[in-house]
């Protein structure tokens, strides 16, 4: 099991939660942050601090997002566990179903 980043985080990314990760597993991508699952302790350390609540245990994912347990696990398809999110920085991409939603608005 895991936590899971849900559509709220698109287009906010604040951050907190990397601040908060002990083990570096949160990965900035270009409209959203993503939890690399092999690399997360389950701590729940990022989810109190996440200021829109995007973030959620992986069995207490509202049912409007249950497909953000996949997008944040195929996130990791072509980059796979690179062992922490500060090796990598700023990913400049997103998945699929992110890249297709509209921008939100201010």
């Amino acid at each position: 099991m895991t936590y899971v980043i849900a559509e709220p985080c698109i287009d906010v990314k604040d951050k907190s939660c990397i601040a908060e990760c002990p083990v570096d597993c949160i990965y900035e991508g270009d409209r959203m942050l993503y939890i690399q699952a092999d690399e997360c302790v389950d701590c729940g350390a990022c989810e109190p601090v996440c200021p829109v609540e995007a973030i959620y245990y992986e069995d207490d994912v509202p049912p409007q997002w249950k497909q953000f347990g996949k997008v944040n696990t195929e996130f990791f398809v072509e980059i796979g566990s690179p062992g922490g999110a500060s090796k990598v920085g700023a990913t400049g991409t997103d998945h699929e179903l992110v890249k297709a939603l509209p921008p939100k608005s201010e």
